[in-house]
């Protein structure tokens, strides 16, 4: 999955969904993503880690009111997934109460099995041709100046549903004129290079790709992934294009030391990344990876300070930040800093 937004538990409510049905599975059982062990099969004989309680500087209130109810509704009518539920994500009250969700593509079911992510796992459904219309309606609906669109993990298709993000920024381009769009992508690890090629081309305004954690931890909880594709693959964005921003992020609190963290930064500006987030790892339950520690205010305020220092455009790092978080005023303060010519 390419999102960093892990959730406390597993989600209530979620839909059902059908991934091992098809040919000769006529009349399977469908698969209930509300039951821990159908939503993580690859998990389900993984030891269970104590949960940890979390401190008071990460706790947040639970979401309603009139505008997350408006929101939810008109997601639902459109029948899209987002990344705030299906991963759980702890600012989904504060997000949808202002209208802002990021759209998930391609289906709620991801094909790689990370540790941290709270992601249902396993084969999914084909394509829906019409989701990127419905998206870019969403989106019109909601009226979002900036909107974030990303996707589960599909090493199943050929170009890892790049022509499927290609096609939902075009529609949105349509629909909405005036927005910016902000791309979270997958790794396209198995895809040939024309699979980056067909994202970049279709010009989002941002081109985010979370590298999660400190390459040493990546056997361990991103096993699916390569480090230093992923850091390439942010680096061939800004070859194909120039213009286009970049981003990516980090989760703490997975077991990293300072001293790695502060290498990743490193790394990416090495790939002229402009954006960078650091958020807290929350473990979403028993049988994903343990969160070793909760990493203060203060602790993040010193990473912030460092990124600062080693010349990124818009740095995001507190408890809370999530790739997403803010990301349209994010956006904005971006494009200002490079106006202004900060981080040359």
């Amino acid at each position: 999955m390419s999102d960093m937004n892990p959730a406390d538990s597993v989600r209530q409510g979620a839909p059902t969904a059908e991934p091992e049905a098809g040919p000769g599975r006529a009349g399977a059982k469908a698969r209930d993503l509300r039951d821990r062990a159908q939503r993580h099969p690859e998990k389900a004989r993984r030891p269970d880690a104590p949960v940890l309680r979390k401190p008071e500087w990460i706790r947040v209130k639970a979401p309603g009111g009139k505008g997350y109810n408006q929101t939810r509704r008109t997601l639902q009518e459109h029948g899209l997934v987002t990344v705030c539920s299906e991963a759980g994500c702890p600012n989904v009250g504060e997000c949808w109460s202002q209208g802002h969700a990021t759209m998930m593509i391609m289906g709620e079911i991801c094909t790689r099995g990370c540790t941290f992510c709270n992601v249902a796992t396993g084969r999914p459904d084909a394509l829906d041709p019409f989701e990127p219309a419905r998206v870019a309606d969403a989106v019109a609906k909601l009226g979002l100046n900036h909107v974030v669109v990303t996707s589960v993990d599909r090493d199943d298709l050929e170009d890892g549903g790049a022509e499927h993000f290609a096609r939902t920024i075009r529609a949105i381009r349509r629909k909405s004129p005036g927005a910016t769009i902000e791309v979270l992508t997958p790794d396209f690890l198995k895809c040939g290079p024309e699979a980056l090629e067909t994202v970049v081309a279709a010009r989002p305004d941002v081109f985010n790709h979370n590298l999660e954690t400190v390459p040493g931890l990546y056997p361990e909880v991103r096993p699916g992934a390569r480090y230093f594709h992923s850091l390439r693959l942010l680096q061939r964005v800004k070859e194909l294009d120039p213009t286009i921003f970049t981003k990516s992020g980090i989760m703490v609190g997975l077991g990293e030391d300072r001293q790695a963290v502060l290498q990743v930064m490193d790394d990416m500006r090495a790939a002229d990344v402009d954006f960078l987030t650091i958020g807290q790892y929350l473990q979403p339950t028993p049988k994903h990876h343990p969160v070793r520690r909760f990493v203060t205010p203060d602790e993040f305020a010193a990473y912030e300070r460092a990124a600062w220092g080693k010349g990124f455009l818009m740095v995001s790092a507190s408890p809370l930040t999530r790739s997403s978080y803010h990301a349209g005023e994010d956006f904005a303060r971006l494009r200002a800093a490079r106006l202004a010519g900060r981080g040359a």
